[in-house]
């Protein structure tokens, strides 16, 4: 099969390994992301060990970097950032190391952004749906999207009413003036929503693609859940109020950020 030309895209992976079945799902993605398109792909693992394993798995034309982190909760959106700070490409795909999205979703979306219809898109509509362990298992074995497509009424839905998590393209300078990653984000959760507010009050073009994104089911520990009690108030507290700013109001916070 040929492989879609993506070469003014990268798409950036920040991750860290807790278990063995992020190891497995990470590999199976970034083995989709290759087998499908020409493209680069870069990898940021922050972890308090170097195990190397990952690194020694990963193919060769996959760029990897280890950063040694104590803290138990992994500070996402830091690592996002600094992974668009580290690649030069016009487009950037930020992407989860859990999740699939169908080609002709993603070749969609390349598409809008290549004609600058849009400067983000969310490649997938409503249908955040995971794999359940069962068809994660069957589709490892098989790498046949169609296996996942057959049993989508079997799978559960996640983030509802309107998820906005796991993946998204951008035009990166665009990208960049929108202020990047809310560092104020800190652990799992809200900061998928807090993007696409500030990116609407901001005045930029984002739009969904019809269409699922599958999520490869894994255990859910400390870095897959609220880490505290008062961690979603918190977050909550953060949204609301750059939801209550002008346009003006925010791009200042914006470059402050900077």
């Amino acid at each position: 099969m040929d492989r879609m030309n993506l070469r003014d895209f990268t798409f950036l992976v920040p991750l860290r390994i807790d278990t063995v079945n992020r190891l497995e799902n990470t590999l199976v993605t970034i083995d989709y992301i290759l087998s499908n398109f020409e493209t680069q792909v870069s990898i940021l693992e922050a972890s308090g060990r170097n195990s190397g394993l990952l690194n020694k798995l990963l193919p060769q034309r996959v760029n990897y970097l280890f950063v040694e982190d104590m803290d138990t909760i992994f500070h996402r959106t830091r690592y996002i950032n600094q992974l668009v700070r580290s690649v030069d490409t016009e487009y950037i795909i930020v992407w989860d190391t859990d999740v699939l999205i169908p080609v002709d979703q993603l070749n969609k979306s390349i598409e809008l952004l290549r004609k600058r219809e849009v400067d983000f898109i969310t490649p997938f509509k409503d249908k955040f749906l995971d794999t359940s362990e069962v068809l994660r298992e069957l589709f490892i074995q098989s790498r046949d999207m169609g296996v996942l497509e057959m049993h989508q009424g079997k799978m559960k839905a996640l983030y509802n009413p309107n998820p906005v998590g796991g993946a998204f393209l951008a035009h990166r300078e665009t990208y960049i003036a929108a202020g990047m990653e809310n560092e104020k984000f800190y652990g799992w959760g809200r900061e998928d929503g807090d993007r696409v507010n500030r990116w609407k009050i901001l005045g930029h073009r984002h739009q969904h693609i019809e269409g699922v994104l599958y999520h490869l089911t894994h255990e859910r520990g400390v870095n897959s859940a609220f880490h505290s009690p008062n961690q979603d108030s918190r977050k909550m507290i953060e949204l609301n109020r750059s939801l209550a700013m002008s346009k003006e109001e925010l791009q200042e916070e914006v470059n402050n950020w900077k």
